[in-house]
This record gives structure tokens, C-alpha cells and sequence, in this order.
């Protein structure tokens, strides 16, 4: 399995097989931002409007792939662009395909994107999930801390409103040298 990071020109060419995890994760019922059935076409689109925010150093995006190359996994952090909350950033759009969950995938990209962000310096992560998913198992089990929960926060890919539960995690960031 590779996870390797994204710049905004690999991120268009995968905009395809991206669709395909997203379509895949929707229809599985993961609370991902998305109603279903969602069209490969819109998530394709979805994803290729990401572009501009990788780009500009908004958003980081991993994948996680097997040879020859087929994306299973993803996940991302959305970096602030106000100057108070530079030591922070929200974790976003883990997701692993169906074909490939059980087998540590979800946790790997986890720890890369929190490795990336410690090496960033940033010092807290965020992030926010269905109550009650899959997900929260991991969230917990890898030392995330919740916040609370928020009634109907989300609709999911049903339509079903579902509560949503804020995690954080503190990070030991990696030593900057200092300027000059």
C-alpha cells in the first residue's frame, strides 16, 4: 500500500478514481457531505474543484493506493488562512473503499496526515463525525478526544438528519528553528 501526497495537478488526474472512492463510500452510507446516490459525474466535479484549494496551500490531500495504482483511501487537512489559527487544522474526507477496510487502512492514513501536520508545527487537529459511525471507533482508539455531540447536525446519505460528534487530538509539533 502507498499513501503519498497530492499536488494539484495529480489531484486532476486521479479526479476520476476519486469519484469512484467517494461514489463507493456514499453508497456505503458514511456521512460524507453527500446525499445518495451521488453521480460520478458531480463527484468528479467535486473533487477537481478541490484543485484551486490544494494549489493555494489550503487544503493537503494524501491517497492511498495499491499497484497499479488503484485509489482506495484518502484524507486531507484544511489548513486556516487566519493568522490566529495557524497552529491548527481540520482533519477531513477519510475515506477508505469498501473493498479495502479491515485491513489498517483508515488508521495509516490517520497517522500520516497527523505526522504531516506535526512536522508542520501545527499543535491541535479537529474534526467532526457521524455519532455512532464506524469511524469513531478509530478516532477514539487512535487517542482523538470527543468534544460532544450536536443533534441533527447532518443529514446523511439517506437524508436521515444524525448527530455529529467534534473530536480533537494535540499534537507534539517538530521542532522549528527559530528565524534569522
Amino acid at each position: 500500500m502507498n499513501i503519498v501526497p497530492l499536488d494539484a495537478a495529480r489531484l486532476l488526474r486521479l479526479a476520476e478514481e476519486l469519484a469512484e472512492l467517494l461514489t463507493d463510500t456514499v453508497d456505503g452510507g458514511a456521512s460524507v457531505g453527500f446525499l445518495g446516490p451521488l453521480d460520478h459525474a458531480e463527484a468528479a466535479a467535486w473533487w477537481r474543484d478541490r484543485s484551486a484549494a490544494v494549489a493555494a496551500g489550503r487544503l493537503t490531500t494524501w491517497v492511498a493506493y495499491e499497484e497499479p495504482g488503484r485509489v482506495l483511501g484518502t484524507v486531507s487537512l484544511a489548513l486556516p488562512d487566519k493568522p490566529n489559527s495557524t497552529h491548527r487544522a481540520e482533519l477531513v474526507k477519510l475515506m477508505v473503499h469498501r473493498t479495502a477496510r479491515g485491513r489498517g487502512l483508515g488508521r495509516a492514513l490517520l497517522a500520516v496526515a497527523e505526522e504531516a501536520a506535526g512536522a508542520r508545527g501545527i499543535t491541535l487537529l479537529h474534526l467532526d463525525t457521524e455519532t455512532g459511525s464506524p469511524a469513531e471507533h478509530l478516532y477514539r482508539s487512535s487517542g482523538w478526544t470527543p468534544v460532544g455531540a450536536i443533534p441533527d447536525y447532518a443529514r446523511d446519505p439517506a437524508g436521515v438528519p444524525r448527530p455529529t460528534t467534534i473530536y480533537y487530538k494535540r499534537l507534539a509539533a517538530a521542532a522549528v528553528p527559530p528565524a534569522g
